[in-house]
């Protein structure tokens, strides 16, 4: 009887929270039963009263911001990296890292323009890629642990060989690439642009397959890019401060065909600022977003509605990354 009047009070609570569909971030922490939030020293979560909660989340570690490799399990730093040759008085800004698919490497993108591959066993590098003509905003490995994928704002995208050491594909657009990413299968590499559109690349032949714009697409730049782990799907996320699902259009690779235009299945509104980073679990059964408004919020991608929202950072929620043990 208890249970049920507990059940009954929390029910009429969640009658009386303003009905902010996906504006989580509208919603006072404070003013939340025990039921819809969590709360650390320095961080909270708001679960959505209007879609049934099945996800929890809990704050693990609390890592500085450093050019430093931390292990997820006990917050330990693992290894820190720095160029011997650069001067040591000097503050060059990292603009993008990404790791190998096993862990050996890391690959970080400056504003020298040049891309680092550290072996990160050794603390050395491995790899120099120049080429880029300004900052690298985006890095990608593929899956296969040979190439990584680079996006400047000297509006190209290039394919690097990290067997050979060299460029192996220069694909070049109207605008500023501000956003990369490689799909599963290793088959595509798809970029974001300043120009609002999303292009989609065939890593073989060079072509262009999709073209993501217009009507269905994004108002503002797009920031980020991310595939789903069935390589069917892509999401990206933008100024205009919302995150869309395309449904990429095969047979690809026609040469002479020019580009398809994907069909866009979702769009996911809410956050209140600029959309800066988008990902899917391992499983694709969420989407993520980070957001210039702080906070990163969760979303099904079947429905489109937001199951929670993240906020504790102080700055914006910039690229985040997904894996089987969380994220960060």
């Amino acid at each position: 009887q208890q249970q049920q009047q507990l059940a009954l009070a929390q029910q009429q609570q969640q009658q009386q929270i303003p009905d902010v569909g996906n504006m989580l971030a509208d919603l006072e922490v404070d003013q939340l039963p025990p039921n819809l939030k969590r709360e650390g020293s320095d961080w909270f979560a708001i679960f959505n009263p209007r879609v049934r909660r099945v996800l929890d989340v809990n704050l693990v570690h609390n890592l500085p911001h450093s050019s430093v490799i931390f292990d997820v399990e006990d917050g330990r730093q693992v290894s820190y990296l720095q160029d011997g040759s650069l001067p040591q008085d000097g503050d060059l800004y990292i603009r993008s890292v990404c790791f190998s698919p096993d862990g050996r490497y890391l690959a970080t993108g400056a504003e020298d323009k040049i891309i680092r591959v550290w072996d990160i066993g050794s603390r050395t590098i491995k790899h120099q890629f120049a080429g880029h003509e300004q900052d690298i905003y985006s890095l990608d490995f593929a899956s296969n642990g040979r190439h990584i994928a680079s996006g400047s704002g000297d509006r190209t995208v290039r394919l690097w060989d990290i067997e050979s050491g060299q460029c192996v594909l220069t694909l070049a657009i109207e605008d500023g690439v501000t956003t990369v990413a490689i799909s599963p299968d290793n088959q595509l590499v798809a970029a974001g642009s300043l120009d609002k559109s999303v292009r989609v690349w065939d890593t073989t032949t060079g072509f262009l397959v999709e073209r993501l714009e217009g009507d269905p697409g994004h108002k503002d730049s797009v920031y980020s890019v991310a595939f789903a782990p069935n390589g069917k799907d892509l999401v990206s996320g933008s100024l205009d401060k919302t995150i869309r699902m395309w449904e990429l259009t095969p047979p690809r690779g026609l040469a002479g065909g020019g580009p398809k235009g994907g069909k866009c299945v979702k769009i996911f509104e809410g956050h209140k600022d600029f959309v800066l980073s988008v990902a899917l679990t391992p499983d694709g059964a969420w989407v993520m977003s980070g957001s210039k408004d702080r906070g990163v919020q969760f979303w099904d991608p079947q429905t489109g509605e937001a199951q929670l929202m993240l906020q504790g950072h102080k700055n914006s929620g910039t690229p985040h990354h997904a894996s089987q043990r969380g994220i960060c």
